[in-house]
């Protein structure tokens, strides 16, 4: 048993996750739009276009999303996507295209005592990340 993220959006669920998988090297398995419900009863309120279950697979990662209606969607907090880019020419390149136009930087990339670079920030989605190249300061680390 793995766990598997699960994101959710304020309506931009297909746009960033779409993004993702561009940006990542990832695929979209399959999404399921509002307007797919079989019946109205099954829908969430917003319009056909949200989007109620998508899957993108990122490696052996699966992610998971959905849009939330305006009454239920709240901003995330308490977690973030972490991913260890293999080398810094692949931490730069991720960096600039998910932190372009970034809600916040919280942590700019720089080295750090555990990493050869190291960023948080806030995407234009709402979705908080770290990005994390050890590099030579601890090479067990991209084994795992």
């Amino acid at each position: 048993m793995e766990p598997t993220i699960y994101l959710f959006f304020n309506g931009t669920c297909l746009e960033a996750m779409t993004h993702y998988a561009e940006t990542l090297g990832g695929e979209v398995v399959y999404v399921f739009r509002n307007g797919d419900a079989p019946d109205v009863d099954s829908r969430m309120p917003g319009g056909d276009h949200l989007v109620m279950n998508m899957m993108v697979k990122l490696g052996a990662t699966t992610v998971m999303a959905s849009d939330s209606p305006d009454s239920m969607y709240s901003t995330p907090q308490g977690f973030r996507v972490q991913i260890a880019p293999p080398s810094l020419a692949e931490f730069d390149r991720i960096f600039a295209v998910l932190a372009k136009d970034a809600r916040s930087v919280e942590m700019p990339p720089g080295e750090t005592f555990w990493a050869e670079r190291f960023a948080m920030f806030i995407d234009r989605f709402g979705t908080p990340w770290m990005l994390n190249h050890t590099g030579a300061k601890c090479p067990d680390a991209a084994a795992s």
